[in-house]
């Protein structure tokens, strides 16, 4: 069973959330600040994480920021803070999702085993596959799902790790965005380019050497990405 560390200080919205869930056969652990949900995600395992912006005593955000120290749990953003740039935060300090209030349950449920379904692909590789992939000193190994540079080791969420692989493995193709949310969200798009412009600027700053001047991703403008011609040193 999956079980899920649901943030959130309105009583009655996470009472609702957590009996729905229950009758989806998830276990659900719930927290109503910042600080005793950080104390129940490094005390146990949760396949996912659904967090509230305004929470007490810790914000949501710096909650986020300490299970990204080390963690690539998927985390779904939970919020009435519904502007673009509310969006763009989240996302781009590490959410993987990010729902607005009020949200239909059955959207939420949607959202989270979808991102159960990638981080599980993620974890384990799946069969079949070219085994490893590169782009110059850029290695993603699909049998244990790792990816270094130069020899060291880079920590990706399962939604970056999945762009990469999408452009490692269509070396001369061009992505417009709409295709990259279709093919790593496997959801249908509708215009919103911000989930796809701050996942692939997560990604830029973990793998370039300049993320100002990228040499893996490449933007085509006007029409989307693509992966750069790197040689190896």
């Amino acid at each position: 069973m999956n079980k899920i560390l649901l943030i959130e200080d309105d009583v009655e919205i996470s009472t609702m959330l957590k009996n729905f869930l229950a009758t989806e056969e998830f276990e659900v652990v719930t927290a109503y600040d910042g600080e005793s949900a950080c104390d129940k995600f490094f005390s146990d395992s949760f396949s996912l994480v659904l967090l509230d912006l305004m929470i007490p005593k810790m914000s949501g955000i710096e909650v986020m920021g300490k299970i990204r120290e080390n963690n690539t749990v998927p985390i779904i953003i939970i919020s009435a803070k519904d502007t673009d740039s509310d969006k763009t935060l989240g996302l781009g300090l590490g959410a993987d999702d990010y729902i607005t209030k009020p949200f239909s349950v059955t959207e939420v449920l949607a959202r989270i085993k979808a991102n159960i379904r990638r981080s599980t692909q993620y974890a384990t590789g799946i069969a079949g596959q070219q085994p490893v992939l590169k782009s110059g000193n850029l290695v993603m190994n699909l049998n244990d799902y790792s990816v270094t540079k130069d020899g060291r080791k880079i920590e990706l969420t399962s939604k970056e790790f999945e762009i990469l692989k999408l452009l490692l493995q269509n070396h001369k193709k061009v992505y417009t965005k709409e295709q990259i949310y279709s093919h790593v969200w496997n959801d249908t798009y509708f215009g919103d380019e911000n989930a796809v412009n701050v996942h692939i600027s997560r990604l830029r700053n973990k793998i370039e050497d300049n993320p100002r001047e990228p040499q893996y991703i490449i933007t085509v403008w006007g029409i989307g990405y693509k992966l750069g011609e790197v040689k190896d040193e």
